[in-house]
């Protein structure tokens, strides 16, 4: 029998043909998913890259609670008009401490992936209070209440232990002053201790203009200031380049 006459068979068989097609949907499918049994991590760690500090998970935990990130992605695709208008695209890296993660294509305003460090305090304060007075075509609405409501420091450690558990690299130190380093952050002139070294390139300052209050604004405008900063995202694409060309 020619291989024509038997792949009519085949063809002509419902059974024998579903079967054939699982089978080969089987081995496909474990060629694909094997392999990731024995690698410790399918995103190529880059320098730079560290968990947020207590004050930026505040301001984040605040970005998700007001939706966000249904306006704003955080993921500047590999396309020219992206790249010259929100800088360099995403890396993988980039998003690994994050749960959940900030990716999309939807956007009505601007992505935020790298907006840190573009504007002043001020200007993210004003655009906050009141975003047609610093871009007048907006629609976002105003979070003028941001600067109004103090910010819960007492679940501090709770939020990192969280974290934690679902494989966030927080250490013992870090959960144990997690309320401490929260307040000193949004404090110039607090003793931060190690926060620095734990936390490298964690901004020190009284980012929402108010230094008698701890407010939600502090926390969502130093979440917004470290987008983007923490990795030199050129040295970080040629390593990821040179890992796919040798195979790691």
């Amino acid at each position: 029998m020619s291989m024509t006459e038997k792949h009519k068979v085949l063809e002509r068989n419902v059974t024998l043909l579903a079967a054939a097609a699982l089978v080969t949907v089987a081995i496909g499918g474990i060629v694909e998913i094997a392999p990731l049994f024995w690698i410790d991590n399918t995103i190529e760690k880059v320098d730079g890259m560290r968990p947020y500090t207590p004050l930026e998970q505040a301001g984040r935990d605040v970005y998700v609670r007001e939706g966000c990130y249904t306006c704003h992605s955080q993921m500047i695709r590999p396309f020219r008009d992206e790249v010259e208008r929100y800088g360099h695209y995403s890396l993988a890296a980039e998003s690994i401490y994050d749960h959940p993660f900030q990716w999309g294509s939807k956007r009505t305003g601007p992505d935020l992936a790298r907006v840190g460090g573009r504007y002043s305090d001020e200007w993210h304060v004003q655009h906050m209070r009141d975003p047609q007075s610093v871009v007048p075509e907006s629609i976002m609405p105003k979070y003028s209440f941001l600067a109004d409501a103090d910010l819960e420091t007492h679940d501090a450690s709770d939020r990192l232990t969280a974290l934690r558990r679902v494989g966030v690299p927080y250490t013992d130190t870090d959960v144990e002053n997690a309320a401490a380093d929260l307040a000193a952050q949004a404090d110039p002139d607090a003793d931060a201790g190690d926060l620095a070294t734990r936390y490298p390139k964690a901004q020190q300052r009284d980012f929402d203009g108010d230094p008698a209050r701890l407010t939600e604004m502090d926390a969502l405008v130093a979440y917004l200031q470290m987008l983007g900063t923490l990795v030199d995202v050129n040295a970080a694409a040629a390593q990821e380049d040179l890992a796919q060309e040798t195979g790691r």
